[in-house]
């Protein structure tokens, strides 16, 4: 396959993603067809499945590109410069709110999230192993300049992403919102694991 033979095919690939995200924001998931799609496109449901094998290998590329745009995000806030500490808490803050703006706040995107809980888990459970990696990441930078104290980097970024685990998951942040129980700010679980991983005072 030649460079622009590959490069036609990418952008392809990107125009059915981007279309297939567009109708699954309006008119949602399950109503929307592969046909929809290739109407959109111009093009032949055939075409489309040249592409992709079915309307659930589109909905993994949808979810990816989504759960992508919160990695990106993290990566960026990982590498700034400056202490650990304000960018753990912005990096924890970030992933909630992206996830609360894009996926809680939009009733078609949510119910995509649902199913991707079903059918796409393998896309989920990477992107949470990327989320640990960034946490990881700026931890063991504040172990490097003294602000944080653990002995082991991996488990205190899994504990911290798993004690966030109500304010990363949509389904668990959409719950929070409209069967309101005991349920700490997001400021209150942030303040309480920074105090968690700071570095102990020898009196």
């Amino acid at each position: 396959m030649t460079l622009t033979a590959e490069h036609t095919e990418t952008d392809t690939r990107e125009r059915i993603l981007e279309v297939a995200e567009r109708l699954f924001r309006q008119i949602g998931y399950q109503k929307t067809t592969v046909g929809d799609i290739a109407k959109e496109l111009h093009m032949s449901p055939a075409n489309v499945y040249r592409f992709f094998e079915s309307k659930k290998a589109i909905h993994e590329g949808v979810a990816r590109d989504l759960m992508g745009e919160v990695e990106m995000a993290a990566r960026a806030i990982v590498a700034k410069p400056g202490p650990a500490t304000p960018r753990l808490r912005e990096l924890l803050t970030t992933i909630h709110r992206m996830n609360s703006e894009r996926f809680v706040g939009d009733s078609k995107l949510h119910e995509m999230v649902e199913i991707a809980m079903e059918e796409c888990w393998e896309v989920c459970v990477a992107h949470m192993q990327t989320v640990v990696e960034a946490i990881g990441t700026v931890i063991a930078q504040g172990v490097a300049s003294g602000e944080f104290e653990t002995s082991d980097v991996p488990s205190a970024a899994l504990c911290t992403c798993q004690a966030m685990i109500g304010y990363f998951h949509p389904q668990m942040i959409a719950q929070a919102l409209n069967k309101p129980k005991p349920h700490a700010p997001i400021e209150q679980m942030v303040d309480f694991l920074l105090a968690g991983l700071a570095t102990r005072k020898v009196e």
